[in-house]
This record gives C-alpha cells, sequence and structure tokens, in this order.
C-alpha cells in the first residue's frame, strides 16, 4: 500500500469473493473470510504525459526547498523514503508499482521497487526489485542503521504477508527475505507492517495487523525474530501507522496506531503501543478518538474507511515524543489535523491543531520527523484547502521549540503541471493513504507522497527536499 496513510476498509466475505486482491490468497476475519483491500490496478499510467525532472530546481514558491519532482510515470503509489543517519549524501526511497514490466515472467505487479541516491537525493540510480515475487506486493518501509545497513519490509501477499530484508551495499543486494507466519501457527496471515530500528541497526521492531495487533521484535539486527506477539484482546480492526526506538534506550520501542469497528462505521481510537522491555510485553495507551470519518464518493474507488483516522509518532534528540494525528469531533465531518506531546507515550498533552483552521477542509495522512536538536519536529500532510475534495496539496510545519509554536505552513506540492491530474491549485486526490518524511543529521527534510487522478488512479510517487 500504508507509513499510513492506509486503505483501510475491511471486506466481509459475505460481500466480496478475496479474489480482489489479485494474485493473492485472502486472509481470514474472524467470521473465516475478509481483509484489508488493497487497491486493484487500472491497467494505465500517464506514462506519456508525465513530466520527469531528472535533477532538482529551487521551488519558487517554498524557499529553501527544491520543486517537487516525480519519480516516473508509471503507476506508482504510497512510498516510503530514508535516510543514512550517518552520511547524509545517502537516500533511499521505496514505491509500489502498478505499470510497467514485471520482475520475471511468472512475477505480478505491484511490485515494490527501490533506488538509491549517493548525492543527498540529487540525482538517482536505476529502478531495482526489492525481491522477486509471484505474489502481488505492498505497503513498503525502509529505515537506515548507522553503520549503513538498510532495513525494508513491505508485504508479499497476504500469505506469507509481511516480508523482511536488509543490505549492506546501499541497496545493491538485499539478504534472503524472512516471513513471520507458519502453517498451524497465529496469525495464519499478515498485513500492512511498520517498521522501527535503533539507531545502531541491533533492536528491529515490526508492528503488522491480522484483524488484531501484532509486533515481532528482533535485537541481533534481524536475524532473528520473537515470535508474533498480540497486542489487543478486544474484537476491533487495529493499523498500525508508525514507530519509533528510543535513543536511550533499544527495549524502549513506541509504534502509533488506530482501531476501528469492522465496518468503519462509529468512533475511531488514536492509541500508543509501548514496551519498556524489548518486546517482552507491551501497553497501550488510548490517546485521543474520532468519530466516523467522511466518505469519499466524489473519487472514483474510494469507500468509507480510506479518510480515517491515523497517526505518527517521532521522538526528539531529548525523548520527547510528539503524536500527530487527524480527528473529528462530529460524525461524517472533515478531520482536522492535531499534535500532543509525551515524556513517556503514557500522559500526553492537550492536543493542538496545526491544520488549516477552517472546519470544512478534509484533512489526512500525516508523516512527521524529529530534528538533530531537542524540540525540533517537522509534521507534514494532504489536505484539500484549495478545492474542497478536488485540489489537494501536501503541506509542511515545523516547531523548534517541542510544539509551542509553528512555522507557516510551506505548500511542498508546488508543480502546477507535469501530470494529467494537477493544476495550480494542486492535485486531483491523495494517492494512497500515507506517505514519509525523514530528515539527516544536517536538518534536510526528504518528503515523498502519492498524487493520483483518484483513489483508483491512475498515479504517481512525488518528493521533494528542503529545509
Amino acid at each position: 500500500m500504508t507509513k499510513i496513510r492506509l486503505p483501510r476498509w475491511f471486506f466481509l466475505a459475505a460481500l466480496v469473493a478475496i479474489t480482489v486482491y489479485v494474485g493473492v490468497e485472502g486472509p481470514e476475519d474472524r467470521a473465516g473470510g475478509g481483509g484489508e483491500a488493497k487497491k486493484t490496478s487500472t491497467g494505465r499510467s500517464f506514462m506519456e504525459s508525465t513530466v520527469v525532472e531528472a535533477a532538482p530546481s529551487p521551488s519558487a514558491a517554498a524557499a529553501g526547498w527544491d520543486l517537487e519532482r516525480v519519480w516516473g510515470g508509471q503507476d506508482d503509489w504510497e512510498p516510503a523514503i530514508a535516510v543514512d543517519p550517518v552520511v547524509p549524501t545517502y537516500v533511499y526511497q521505496l514505491t509500489t508499482r502498478y505499470t510497467g514490466p514485471a520482475a520475471c515472467k511468472s512475477c505480478k505487479l505491484p511490485a515494490i521497487i527501490f533506488r538509491a541516491s549517493s548525492d543527498g537525493g540529487a540525482t538517482w540510480g536505476a529502478d531495482k526489485f526489492i525481491a522477486a515475487s509471484t505474489k502481488t506486493q505492498n505497503d513498503p518501509q525502509i529505515e537506515v542503521a548507522a553503520d549503513g545497513t538498510v532495513f525494508a519490509v513491505w508485504l508479499t501477499g497476504y500469505n506469507p504477508g509481511v516480508t523482511f530484508s536488509k543490505s549492506t551495499d546501499h541497496g545493491a543486494n538485499w539478504s534472503t527475505p524472512k516471513t513471520f507466519i507458519g502453517k498451524g501457527a497465529k496469525p495464519s496471515w499478515s498485513d500492512k507492517p511498520i517498521l522501527a530500528i535503533s539507531r545502531n541497526g541491533q533492536d528491529v521492531y515490526i508492528a503488522f495487523n491480522a484483524s488484531d495487533s501484532y509486533i515481532v521484535s528482533s535485537h541481533d539486527s534481524g536475524n532473528t525474530f520473537s515470535a508474533p506477539f498480540k497486542t489487543n484482546g478486544d474484537t476491533r480492526y487495529w493499523f498500525h501507522n508508525s514507530g519509533v526506538v528510543s535513543a536511550a534506550s533499544g527495549n524502549v520501542v513506541y509504534f502509533g496506531a488506530a482501531n476501528f469497528s469492522s465496518t468503519y462505521v462509529g468512533d475511531a481510537n488514536i492509541d500508543v503501543i509501548r514496551s519498556t522491555n524489548g518486546g517482552v510485553s507491551w501497553t497501550t495507551t488510548q490517546v485521543d478518538a474520532s468519530r466516523q470519518m467522511p466518505d469519499c464518493p466524489w473519487a472514483a474507488g474510494c469507500t468509507l474507511g480510506f479518510l480515517g483516522t491515523s497517526n505518527v509518532i517521532a521522538m526528539d534528540a531529548g525523548g520527547k515524543l510528539m503524536i500527530a494525528y487527524h480527528a473529528n469531533s462530529t460524525p461524517s465531518a472533515p478531520e482536522q489535523m492535531y499534535v500532543r506531546t509525551s515524556t513517556d507515550g503514557v500522559t500526553w498533552s492537550a492536543r493542538t491543531q496545526i491544520s488549516d483552521p477552517s472546519s470544512a477542509v478534509n484533512n489526512g495522512f500525516p508523516a512527521i520527523a524529529a530534528g538533530p536538536t531537542a524540540g525540533d519536529f517537522r509534521v507534514a500532510w494532504q489536505d484539500d484547502r484549495n478545492g474542497s475534495t478536488t485540489a489537494w496539496n501536501t503541506w509542511y510545519r515545523r516547531t523548534t521549540n517541542g510544539g509551542g509554536t509553528w512555522s507557516t505552513a510551506v505548500r511542498l506540492s508546488d508543480q502546477s503541471g507535469g501530470a494529467p491530474y494537477k493544476t495550480a491549485a494542486g492535485y486531483a486526490f491523495p494517492y494512497g493513504d500515507y506517505f514519509e518524511m525523514a530528515v539527516d543529521s544536517n536538518g534536510r527534510n526528504y518528503v515523498i507522497w502519492g498524487e493520483g487522478a483518484s483513489y483508483s488512479g491512475p498515479g504517481g510517487t512525488w518528493y521533494t527536499r528542503g529545509q
């Protein structure tokens, strides 16, 4: 798909065949069928009408930023990005690709595509398949340790589902993929992974869902993992959105998550799942709640659940946590973007709204990262302030005092054209329901997101850098 933010609607077995997810076995829900429906391909792309810029140019609208660029003309969505924490010239991107050549004759699309930059994201190496598969792939995540090891997770069908690999040579070669379910084991399928690592790469945590919330942990750089640990005891549907490992201890880790009813009707909860003992046990704190999310029938392929709440979490150099999330107080109303802070993941500050003040603006799909110094947090998200439901943009704000004050919102999606779904006001629809942001040791931001014609697409992966 998913760092959010996430097509989270579930199909009950009585309503839809599991073949909706082309080429992938469907998972089981508590009633014996169903699962998180992945976007099906239109089979189309805007290859012939997309302008791909090979080198960055300064943005006229956002001082200190590059003009946004598109990865390519293929039908790409739900990307991920990471930067080396020690050698910031190395930047890495992943995207989910629905069109173009497959990795092998029997391999399927969508597939996860990888590329690397050795000059700080100015130019990029060739596109590579991260792992050939006869099943479809979705939901990429990528992180980099201080020694340069690159860690990645993605979804390979629902079974085996969550898949992990790592590279020690900047993505030229990858380790044999690992999966986390087995015949007769629980869960029997897996979906939507979120990856969090310690700075040294020794501690690796992967959260994923199988309706319930599960987390696996490794303390030998991903060579071996614990059995999946189920963190919830209810019957709601859980989705993890982000994770962070404490710089002070690799045994302390936090995941942002949300949970919904099986139909997405009713309230949703915004949660933080925490372990202080390396994943031996986990506790969940509800941070906030949102009423039923707005529907999106005006975008082809979009259904109730897509605009549902999601949250992302980061920790600054001083150990302070910040969570960013979108929520509403009236059922079916647009959701607003908020932040809260905490020093322990249990007690949280009052929420502060950082989105456009209009309650008529739809907000969603946040990304968050901490800067090099204490109190420095950056948040990006998507909203339709430039044209209700039809002119979306990617926005960025920063605080340097732990959320006390915020910079003026910067519009990152600043190209007025370059693809059929773009105008001077913005793009037609967010393409995928999560995107990511990374910050290097010099404080430069790297942001990557999806823009498209509708939920169904086609669309593309766009990115920029700046500070």
